[in-house]
Formats: structure tokens, sequence, C-alpha cells
């Protein structure tokens, strides 16, 4: 029994591999590999594929070792990743994808690893990340994404990390216009937090060229603000425009017929029915709300600017009063004064 059970052990490793059957380690390094080596025990818990050959990820790569908890293959040439290539591994831990020719990461990739705390996605081609990153990685602590070509970051795609102590942006052509104002924010505030973040040194515009987007002034971003309320009142125009254009194709007004009226074979085409209006596009409604925000944000300037002047007002009015009183106690002291020099002048006369 005891052979029996040796021989299972060693026929589960790999002859491309070494492995470590006590740690549950297979070690697969530098062996010039083009595919993932098979016959890998279920219970592996480490599977290291770096400086290989390996091009792309199909369909369930790992389903014989779905205890995997660290998976290691950087270094290779992967330029394709399936959707499901990671599919059954939810205790994996710790993911490499560095140094590959990776282009884009599919959303559907990440959802079948939420429970990972080490993600590096360095030195690939990756263009942009997908919105599920923020919903997939609740207890990532560590996320490299350095050396990519990545021009721009959401902030809603970090925001939901909340348990992230170590980001890595450098390397990247990072354009610092006013889609980037929102992760200067959220970086200071993370900073702020303990966090640790490399770089982000801009590319563009000329302006900001290799300075850190962290240490750019504010007064440099003015025109965004500017930028933002002409848009959305440009849209706003836009949309209205728009909606009364349609309006009118919805209740179009009576006319004669035409030649465009009638088939070719001579039979009058019948109007259809009057359509029904639609609602109206959620960009329009979004943009009413905002011009609402934005009036009841004004009209709280407003009332705060009438309070400041009622309340300066009722200062110098106060003032002005209080400064009466010290002047009229003053006139009535000098008047004491001088009856005083008089009523001694009297006494002084006699005795002369």
């Amino acid at each position: 029994v005891t052979g029996l059970l040796l021989f299972q052990t060693v026929s589960s490793c790999p002859k491309e591999c070494s492995c470590d059957t006590h740690a549950k380690v297979v070690d697969c390094r530098g062996r010039g590999l083009y595919d993932i080596p098979p016959k890998l025990h279920q219970d592996t818990l480490e599977l290291y594929l770096q400086n290989n050959h390996l091009q792309g990820l199909g369909s369930l790569s790992f389903r014989e070792t779905p205890q995997l908890q660290i998976l290691d293959l950087a270094n290779n040439s992967i330029t394709t990743l399936s959707p499901s290539s990671l599919l059954g591994l939810r205790s994996l831990k710790v993911l490499s994808l560095a140094n590959n020719s990776i282009r884009e990461v599919d959303r559907h990739l990440l959802v079948s690893i939420r429970n990972l705390t080490i993600l590096d996605l360095s030195f690939n081609t990756i263009g942009g990340l997908p919105g599920a990153l923020a919903d997939s990685f609740h207890f990532l602590t560590h996320l490299s994404l350095h050396y990519n070509r990545l021009t721009k970051l959401d902030r809603i795609n970090l925001e939901a990390l909340g348990n992230l102590k170590v980001l890595q942006l450098k390397g990247n052509p990072w354009r610092c216009d006013c889609h980037l104002i929102g992760l200067k924010i959220w970086l200071e505030t993370f900073a702020f937090k303990g966090g640790v973040v490399d770089s982000v040194t801009c590319v563009q515009p000329h302006l900001m060229l290799e300075q850190d987007l962290r240490h750019i002034s504010y007064e440099l971003f003015h025109s965004c603000m500017i930028t933002s309320y002409s848009y959305l009142f440009a849209n706003i125009h836009y949309l209205d425009n728009k909606h009364r254009m349609l309006s009118g194709q919805l209740h179009p007004s009576p006319r004669a017929p035409s030649g465009s009226d009638f088939s070719p074979s001579g039979e009058a085409i019948l109007p259809e029915c009057e359509a029904k209006q639609r609602s109206r596009p959620v960009n329009y409604r979004r943009a009413i709300a905002t011009v609402v925000i934005t009036g009841v944000i004004c009209g709280i300037v407003c009332l705060m600017m009438l309070a400041a002047a009622v309340y300066g007002c009722a200062y110098a009015a106060i003032n002005a009063k209080y400064r009466r009183e010290l002047k009229k106690k003053a006139k009535e002291a000098g008047s004491g004064d001088k009856r005083k020099n008089i009523e001694r002048e009297k006494d002084k006369e006699p005795l002369e």
C-alpha cells in the first residue's frame, strides 16, 4: 500500500517540473514549456511557470488544480487570456502576469478570482482596465500596473479597493488633462491614509511633461471647470433642440398627399399610427438634474452672501452707535471740566 501511494504521488508530478509533495509546490520555471504541463496534482497550492514560452491561456487552463493559492506566469509570451481561463480558482491569492504581451484584460476573467490579494500586471501593453476591477478585488492589497500603456485611470476603479496598500503606476504614458483630476484627488487621499504609490509621471500635455501628477498645482487645471460648464450647457442646448425636433416629428402638421405618399403600384400609403411620445433620454434627465443641483447650490451661496451683508450692516450700525455714545460721554466730561475751572477762578478772585 505504501509503495502504491508513493507511485501515485510521483506520477502526479509532470516530468518537466520538480515537485515538493510535502509543501504541495510545483516548480516549472525555465523549462522551455509552450503549454501548461498536464497531470498536475489536484492538491497543488503553488505553481511556478515563469521564464517559459507560453503564448496564451485557454478555457479552464487550471481545472486540475482548483486549490491553487499562488500562480506565477511572469516572463512568458502570453498575448491572449480566455475569459474562463482562471475559472474555478476561488482560493487564488497571488497572481503574476508580469512581463508578457497582454493588451487587454477581460472583465469576466476577474470574476472568478475574487479572493486575490496580490495582482501583478506590470510590463505588458495594457491600455485600459475593465470596470469590473472594483467589483472583483475587495481583498486586494498590492496592485502593480507599472510600465504599461495606460493614459488614464478612472477613479471609480480604485475607490472600491478598500484594502489596497501598495499601488505601482510608473512607466505609463499618462495624459494629465481634465480626466485625471479624479485620480489626482484619489492618490492624495490614498497617500494621506498611509498608502504607497510610486509615481504618476505625465507625458502629455507638454506643460506638465515629466511632472508627477500628485505634485502638480490645481491652478493648472483651472480651465477644466470652465470647459466642464461650457460642455454641460452646450449639451443641454443640444438635447433640448433634439427633443423639440423629436416632438415635431411625433406631431406632424397636416399636409396634402404628395407623390411620395403613394407606392409604385399607385396605392396610397396610409400614415402610421401616432407614435407614443418617448421618454426623455437619460443624458437629458441627468443634465436637468445637474442644472437643478447647480441652482440650489447657487441659491445657498446667495443666501449666505445675504446673511453676511445683513451681519455686516448690523455690525456697522452697532459700531456707529457705540462711537456716538463715546463722543457724547467725552463731551459731557469736557463740559464738566470747564465748569470746575470756572469755579476755581471765582474762588481765586476774593483771595487776590
